[in-house]
């Protein structure tokens, strides 16, 4: 006697359900793509608006939050010479922060007509900062930056001009014009004293004078 061959009814219902399936993940997977950031925070700028910021880390347009991730903002950041370091945060899915710390100007260098930054580069933009009027040796130059990046920012907000003003007992001597109307020598191994400037001038007459912290906490009242 011959076997019969059965035959195996296709499922239909089955490949329809599978196929719903696959185009819900896919819609979904597309939705979710296409979700747009909502609201960016910018934090800790100065120099830079916060639409500058925002340009800079690309996503002026409030772009895919899935296709932006935090990593990436923090690369295209990096690339801007104003910005030190970064650090991006999502919340919520759709918001992001961003908090910076800039690399700041430090002051404007009028031998070659460039601001100086925080980590020493250097832009042909101007900013409300120290004027250095002279120019400073090789030999001076690198330590001077590394002191004035170390002064408070609000120590830094008072000096108007410095002058190199080396003599022939220090090489590494300079001369402040302060916006308060009072004068202040210093040198590299004492430009430290420069951030106790306002607790300094507390115990000094109510006078403008001249301040040798170059050697000593001296004050020499301008008759």
């Amino acid at each position: 006697m011959k076997s019969k061959t059965k035959k195996r009814k296709i499922r239909y219902d089955r490949i329809i359900i599978f196929l719903g399936i696959i185009v819900f993940i896919v819609l979904c997977f597309t939705y979710i793509l296409n979700i747009k950031i909502s609201n960016i925070y910018v934090s800790g700028n100065e120099y830079l608006t916060e639409q500058q910021i925002i340009e800079i880390a690309g996503i002026s347009d409030y772009p895919s939050t899935l296709q932006n991730l935090s990593f990436q903002i923090i690369e295209r950041l990096k690339n801007d010479i104003l910005i030190k370091d970064s650090k991006v945060v999502k919340k919520g899915f759709t918001k992001v922060y961003i908090e910076v710390e800039e690399n700041r100007p430090l002051f404007y260098y009028e031998y070659n007509s460039k601001t100086v930054l925080l980590d020493g580069q250097t832009v042909s933009d101007k900013y409300s900062v120290p004027t250095v009027i002279n120019y400073i040796t090789d030999s001076c130059y690198d330590d001077f930056v590394t002191e004035m990046s170390k002064l408070d920012k609000q120590i830094l907000s008072r000096i108007s001009e410095i002058k190199f003003y080396p003599n022939e007992v220090d090489d590494n001597r300079f001369f402040l014009t302060m916006n308060d109307g009072n004068y202040v020598y210093v040198n590299i191994s004492t430009f430290n004293k420069l951030n106790k400037y306002i607790t300094i001038l507390e115990s000094l007459p109510d006078k403008n004078g001249i301040l040798y912290l170059d050697y000593g906490n001296n004050f020499e009242i301008i008759e």
